[in-house]
């Protein structure tokens, strides 16, 4: 099993955003993250992946240009929305089928998967990150994450 476990792409500063923090979209720079995803990813989405995102806007445009490479439709979930770690990572084994599936969530969410990995005794690394536009790339068997590695964004 494969999980790609994106944080979304940069978005504009939450305090200059005007509205709802769900609507909030990527910037410029965001756009050219979420552009360079395809290429970074392209070693675990030659089979078409199962594409699952948060609603938030930041996240579904992440995916998009995947979405748009691999032929995949994104899929949103409540569950990768912000404020919902615990249960994301609760569920984790709930996407895990024969292909690879790709999750674009927000720090938060990651935060507390990469907590779950590291409780179950796999390596991090010294600082695990997971800044705007980055992967960890979490592989295991039987339901089990047995190895985790991140990738900087592409960006």
């Amino acid at each position: 099993m494969t999980i790609l476990l994106v944080r979304h792409a940069r978005a504009g500063r939450r305090e200059r955003w005007k509205g709802d923090d769900r609507l909030r979209p990527l910037s410029p720079k965001g756009h050219v993250q979420a552009t360079a995803l395809p290429a970074v990813l392209e070693p675990w989405t030659a089979v078409a992946p199962l594409l699952v995102s948060s609603p938030w806007k930041r996240c579904v445009q992440t995916l998009g240009p995947l979405a748009s490479g691999t032929g995949a439709a994104v899929r949103a979930d409540d569950l990768l929305g912000e404020g919902r770690g615990s249960d994301a990572a609760d569920r984790m084994a709930d996407w895990i089928g024969p292909r690879p599936v790709v999750l674009c969530t927000h720090g938060d969410v990651i935060e507390e998967v990469l907590a779950r990995v590291l409780a179950n005794g796999i390596d991090l690394g010294r600082e695990p990150t997971a800044a705007k536009g980055s992967v960890w790339v979490l592989e295991g068997t039987g339901g089990a994450v047995v190895s985790a590695r991140y990738l900087a964004p592409p960006a």
